[in-house]
């Protein structure tokens, strides 16, 4: 059974739609009063306590839950016929209230909940509760008074559980940006053509979670960047060298700051994963000590990368589920705008232009309110480059701990071998890394040492 709601909780109106305001206790007594059973009641007269009150609900704790674009939100019923939203303890007065609330904190343009059409009570829709409270105590009703204008919002609005997911196994592999999971997933890599995402249409389970999506511009899609990046050289050249280094894909996280005066996402740090993908003893300990990293230099999370080692450096579906996962978790619970950006590092394709890695930041725009079980719109993102004066020590001794756990691996890159007629894996690298340069010249006979340990690995 549910519990009392904590002492003075933020009870949040934003965004009840008239009709489906829950009345006051002194409206509803009112109401009952008058009208008895044998009397209609309005549309809006059926509220969450009048179906308390007639025991078609019980309160309890975590029995009511929303779906919407991928994101799962969940309730407690409470005794007076409010609902109090588990992750912040916020008090909503109505369904239709809370899921204005959670839905806008997926998309911001989100201008109504539709909330007894998108709550769920132990898996069952609020407005079906409203039909069976009709049907058993009047019978006689019109049922338009529980259906005007619920229709169109159940087929447009609400994500059901099932109708659009991915296979139990994909669904667990695409949970990459979070930190405890994100070095579990596994991923295959072979040759794969890129596809428009025009071309997409409807989420279909059948379709090959691997398939690659041209990335949009935001003013094709009638958009502006909602933000500005910074990328400091020394995250793209600690990042470009960690892709280098194997043949299978790797993933890593970005550290910085988020201005939420000025609109600017810094990012300042690259924490390499040194772990394989598919070991999840050691994914734990090696994902706790990054944020312990983070804690200490002051800096959040602000993304994650990942390569595509010998493919086109493009988002596949299962990294815009997973890109779109991210940037809900890294939002929270606070009405307030953090973005994550997603980078994808491409450095072994041939189709790249010179020997430098391709380098591609992006982020998903939610599909169209019309359309919910679309897929994200993968955006390419405008960044601004900023050049370090010098290599820092950290990014050199990461450096230096990546080769180290690599030196043995069975898909460690084999750096003697030619890239191209005149230049080996290991020149390829070189120039590539170059393109990151510090100011401070000095750097390449820093670099010189890691890349005799590289020659010595072989």
């Amino acid at each position: 059974m549910g519990s009392e709601p904590p002492s003075s909780p933020q009870v949040v109106e934003e965004g009840a739609d008239e009709e489906d305001e829950e009345l006051s206790g002194a409206e509803d007594a009112d109401l009952r009063a008058s009208s008895g059973r044998g009397s209609l009641l309005t549309r809006r007269g059926i509220t969450l306590r009048v179906l308390l009150k007639d025991g078609l609900v019980e309160p309890g704790d975590g029995v009511l839950s929303i779906h919407y674009l991928g994101k799962k939100f969940v309730g407690d019923l409470l005794n007076d016929g409010k609902i109090r939203w588990v992750e912040t303890g916020q008090i909503f007065n109505s369904p239709s209230a809370w899921a204005t609330h959670c839905k806008r904190l997926v998309n911001p343009a989100k201008k109504s909940g539709c909330g007894w059409a998108s709550v769920r009570y132990r898996g069952q829709k609020l407005v079906q509760y409203k039909t069976t409270w009709l049907h058993k105590y009047q019978p006689s009703a019109d049922m338009s008074l529980i259906s005007e204008g619920e229709d169109d919002e159940m087929g447009d609005d609400d994500e059901e559980e099932g109708k659009t997911a991915m296979p139990v196994e994909d669904k667990n592999k695409k949970s990459k940006p979070e930190l405890h999971d994100i070095s579990l997933m596994q991923r295959r890599e072979r040759e794969r053509v890129p596809i428009r995402y025009c071309t997409l249409g409807t989420r279909d389970a059948t379709r090959d979670p691997h398939t690659l999506v041209e990335l949009s511009a935001f003013s094709a899609i009638n958009r502006f960047q909602p933000f500005n990046v910074a990328v400091s050289s020394n995250v793209l050249l600690l990042m470009d060298f960690h892709c280098h280094l194997t043949t299978s894909e790797v993933v890593g996280y970005l550290g910085g700051r988020w201005d939420t005066n000025t609109q600017l996402l810094t990012v300042l740090r690259a924490f390499p994963c040194r772990t394989r993908l598919a070991d999840k003893d050691a994914a734990p300990a090696v994902e706790e000590e990054i944020c312990q990293n983070l804690f200490m230099r002051g800096l959040s999370l602000v993304g994650w990368y990942h390569s595509h080692p010998r493919g086109p450096a493009l988002p596949s579906l299962q990294d815009i589920d997973s890109q779109m996962d991210h940037q809900l978790r890294l939002q929270g619970s606070s009405n307030g705008f953090q973005p994550c950006l997603g980078i994808i590092c491409g450095p072994y394709y041939h189709g790249n232009q010179g020997v430098a890695s391709t380098i591609t930041p992006f982020w998903v725009v939610p599909p169209p309110e019309q359309r919910p079980n679309d897929y994200g719109i993968p955006v390419a993102v405008e960044v601004t480059y900023v050049q370090d004066n010098f290599l820092t020590t950290d990014v050199l001794n990461e450096m230096m701990l990546l080769v180290e756990f690599y030196r043995s691996a069975p898909d460690l890159v084999q750096f003697s071998q030619m890239w191209s007629p005149n230049n080996s894996i290991l020149d390829k690298i070189k120039a590539s890394l170059c393109g990151h340069a510090p100011k401070d010249q000095a750097y390449a006979q820093i670099l010189e040492h890691v890349y005799n340990q590289l020659r010595n690995t072989q």
